[in-house]
């Protein structure tokens, strides 16, 4: 029985960062893994996704190329070809999650199902392994809703809709949350005439009401009739029915949710212990119940988005490994709906930080008609607001435009760095660009402070006034 200081189990964002690290760290290193390396990210999420965004985004491009006297096109994209670009940018990122590209941090791979057969004791294929410490990062899988009839229609979810092969005239998505918005808005390019239905009253609910309000409108302006408020009551002869009316399909794509991935891993004899919920309970550490194992990734619960799964992978093994602790702040999270426009958020939103620090908080919008690059572009529907808490210290950000996800990186730093908008307005932002909304957005606030010469900046010019003469 061989022993490793660290074992890891799934080779997704969490568990190859943990890896990595470990093996930097010379700790005797092994990552199990059932199926492929690189996870849901860079096989049916993060990559594949990106790459059919980048292509429909050429798509719409194309069909506009008649406003600038380019000859007009019109029909249904080459579905096959589209899906050959997706598969490209998996080739080319696939190299760099390998089992050849771990070698070199000293990491053993092995392929196979793994499970646990005491608190520190497991089982990876035929082979018995004893760890110092344990990663649980087997990551999660699409879960359906239980409405009568939608497992029975065997619906596309965000792990299968890269198998199609062909475009469908119809498509109906349930779930208008951010990857049920990217899917939609990306097969509308393409061609398909598409109906996204989400239960809450507003697509992406987890955003800024104004954010929703102004997706929705480029969604719709684009073709795809969205039902907001709507309850599917039951899926069957090819339509989901619901108040108003049967929505006929030709495919169904459900991306309602997600589960964790803990089945077979012999939990309960290892002493880790499931939330009501079932992801892996861990502490402010990410130590589980068995404090031999950690758990990073989807399969805590507390993570949905790649970069904070890797974040916390580097964090687990550090802290095992090293006892050094590395805590994450969770409210400097960015992330990012990659619909066009672009949404992306940092910390709170202005109703959470009503509801937590009450009236003295203070939020300030500005439109991108004020962002020049937007005019430039003729992309002036989107905005920026930051949401400042009675400190006056910048809590929350939303920005909506294109490149929204790398305007975001900067205020995510000001978010966990806790500082004002004067604090961020003192960096110079190149001109003319998306990052500019952020900027003014924070002058805003400045200026507002300098109320024409009142208090203390009015008393110390009239004083300079009487010096200087």
């Amino acid at each position: 029985m061989k022993r490793y200081d660290l074992v890891v189990i799934g080779g997704g964002s969490a568990g190859l960062t943990a890896a990595r690290t470990a093996g930097r760290f010379g700790a005797r290193t092994l990552l199990i893994e059932r199926d492929r390396l690189g996870g849901d990210c860079l096989w049916t999420g993060c990559v594949p996704s990106k790459a059919l965004l980048h292509v429909t985004a050429e798509v719409q491009a194309a069909r506009r190329a008649a406003a600038y006297g380019l000859p007009p096109v019109s029909g249904p994209a080459d579905l096959a070809a589209a899906m050959a670009e997706v598969k490209r940018a998996i080739g080319a990122i696939e190299p760099h999650d390998s089992a050849e590209a771990l070698a070199p941090y000293g990491v053993d791979v092995v392929y196979g199902a793994a499970s646990f057969t005491g608190r520190r004791t497991l089982t990876a294929g035929d082979r018995e392994i004893s760890f110092r410490y344990a990663l649980i990062a087997t990551g999660s899988a699409p879960a359906l809703v239980p409405v009568p009839g939608l497992a029975e229609a065997e619906p596309l979810t965000s792990d299968t809709v890269w198998e199609l092969s062909r475009l469908p005239q119809r498509l109906v998505v349930l779930g208008g949350g951010p990857i049920g918005c990217e899917l939609g808005q990306a097969f509308a390019r393409l061609g398909s005439q598409v109906t996204l239905v989400e239960a809450k009253d507003r697509l992406v609910p987890r955003e800024e009401t104004r954010a929703s309000q102004v997706l929705r409108e480029r969604l719709e302006a684009e073709g795809v009739a969205v039902r907001t408020g709507y309850q599917a009551e039951s899926v069957g002869d090819g339509a989901v029915h619901g108040p108003g009316g049967p929505l006929p399909y030709d495919a169904l794509l459900a991306v309602t949710g997600r589960r964790a991935n803990t089945r077979d891993l012999g939990l309960e004899v290892a002493g880790v212990e499931l939330t009501d919920t079932g992801d892996v309970r861990t502490d402010g550490r990410l130590r589980t119940t068995n404090h031999r194992i950690y758990a990073a990734g989807d399969v805590t619960g507390r993570s949905a988005f790649t970069h904070l799964g890797g974040t916390q992978g580097g964090s687990a093994a550090t802290d095992a490994l090293l006892g050094v602790r590395r805590p994450i702040d969770y409210r400097a999270v960015p992330w990012v709906t990659y619909t066009d426009p672009e949404i992306a958020r940092v910390g709170l939103t202005a109703a959470e930080a009503r509801e937590e620090h009450g009236d003295a908080v203070r939020v300030h919008t500005l439109d991108n008609d004020r962002v020049d690059r937007a005019v430039a572009d003729g992309r002036m529907e989107g905005f920026t607001t930051l949401v400042l808490d009675p400190r006056g210290k910048i809590v929350g950000a939303t920005v909506v435009s294109p490149r929204a996800g790398e305007t975001i990186a900067h205020l995510a730093a000001a978010v966990r760095l806790g500082w004002t908008p004067s604090d961020y307005a003192r960096t110079v932002h190149p001109y003319p660009t998306y990052a500019d909304g952020p900027w003014h957005t924070a002058l805003t606030d400045v200026y507002a402070r300098l109320a024409r010469g009142s208090g203390p900046i009015g008393a110390l010019l009239k004083l300079r006034r009487g010096v200087i003469r």
